[in-house]
């Protein structure tokens, strides 16, 4: 068996594994547990009372985190000539097409969101069988494939993320850094539940919010009482 590091267990002194704690109880601790010598990412994790393998049963959107994840999201635009200025204004940190395009073929990623156009969704899809198993496709239901660049990035850099439910029926997100405050990690976290609780399809019976946890990099997760949220 494998043995318990010395963070490992200061970490789960702190916890009652066997409570759910309010958010803002949860959002208090996580930061309390986190050992790490670097900025602990802190994430939300979401099963839901869903079947993904329903069409009707997909949970799929976008939230603007209200104090962004702490992350600094690399950007690359793929448009027509016309649309680089106003990609580069708004902070894209890659801009262009064909040799973007041939890039990727030739295996780079080293990116976290792609926003594109419409009139170029022609070779981007070409690009799916890349871009698809790690989250990257453009998909007009996340506002990657606009008309309105400019402001697609803006909104990108400013903490807008987006999420789906896996095969399992979980959201996986990242909602800040152990450096936030505490408050600021309880209103993202809350910006997320609120809005898979508005999402919830009509054709989900039964309970919808299975459970949450929230966790750091590196740290025991922390049961969250869906019970405490609010609106």
């Amino acid at each position: 068996m494998k043995r318990m590091s010395k963070n490992r267990k200061e970490a789960m002194a702190k916890l009652d594994v066997a409570k759910s704690y309010s958010l803002s109880e949860a959002c208090v601790l996580v930061k309390e547990v986190s050992k790490t010598r670097f900025d602990a990412s802190v994430d939300l994790a979401v099963r839901l009372g869903v079947d993904p393998r329903k069409a009707n049963q997909m949970v799929r959107g976008t939230v603007a985190l209200p104090h962004g994840t702490g992350k600094d999201v690399r950007v690359l635009v793929l448009c027509n000539p016309d649309k680089e200025a106003e990609a580069k204004e708004a902070g894209a940190d890659f801009v262009g097409l064909d040799e973007y395009i041939t890039k990727i073929k030739g295996g780079w990623t080293d990116i976290d969101v792609i926003i594109t156009m419409p009139s170029v969704m022609g070779k981007v899809g070409a690009l799916g069988r890349i871009l698809g198993p790690r989250g990257l496709m453009p998909n007009p239901k996340t506002g990657t494939v606009t008309m309105e660049i400019g402001k697609a990035v803006s909104e990108v850099k400013a903490g807008k993320i987006d999420f789906r439910v896996d095969k399992y029926g979980i959201v996986h997100a990242g909602i800040g850094k152990v450096s936030f405050e505490d408050s600021k990690i309880e209103q993202n976290a809350n910006e997320l539940l609120q809005t898979l609780i508005k999402m919830k399809p009509s054709s989900s019976k039964g309970t919808y919010i299975k459970s949450i946890y929230i966790s750091a990099t590196m740290s025991p997760g922390i049961q969250v009482d869906s019970k405490s949220l609010t609106a």
